[in-house]
């Protein structure tokens, strides 16, 4: 009887990430074709409700639709960080020079592997509500957050 090779190749390993998703530039659309790429590119696992909020920072623009995703990659965090800007740049997003402007699309890292890496969840109640929302609806938590 042949013996089975001990070389098998091991699996990729699977991150879990939750992103925070902004845009009040044709919000629908650019909602729903984040969740497209998203859905197709990764494994979409989970998303909140969207909700409006209002601008932060700069006023003089119209409302942001946020919500909550959460995917399954095998990028590593730095990895998937960049991929995410990638999708940023393909939904038309142009970083102009006020930082809290009007955008197509803002995909940000909230939580990697179940634990907090970005400090907005515990400053902005548009970031934390989708995030625990997100959360609960796929039954994970999150450790506590080593940010300083």
């Amino acid at each position: 009887m042949p013996s089975m090779s001990s070389h098998a190749t091991p699996a990729p390993v699977q991150h879990e990430c939750v992103i925070s998703l902004g845009t009040n530039i044709e919000p629908e659309h650019h909602f729903a074709r984040a969740l497209e790429i998203l859905n197709s590119e990764c494994g979409l696992l989970a998303k909140s409700e969207a909700v409006r909020t209002a601008p932060v920072g700069f006023q003089h623009q119209p409302d942001f639709l946020n919500a909550a995703l959460l995917v399954r990659t095998t990028l590593e965090r730095d990895a998937f960080k960049a991929y995410l800007k990638e999708v940023e740049h393909r939904l038309g997003r142009v970083r102009g020079p006020i930082k809290s402007g009007p955008r197509t699309m803002d995909l940000d890292i909230v939580a990697w592997d179940g634990e907090v890496v970005d400090e907005g969840y515990y400053q902005h109640d548009y970031v934390r509500r989708p995030v625990d929302e997100v959360l609960a609806v796929s039954g994970r938590s999150l450790s506590a957050s080593t940010l300083p």
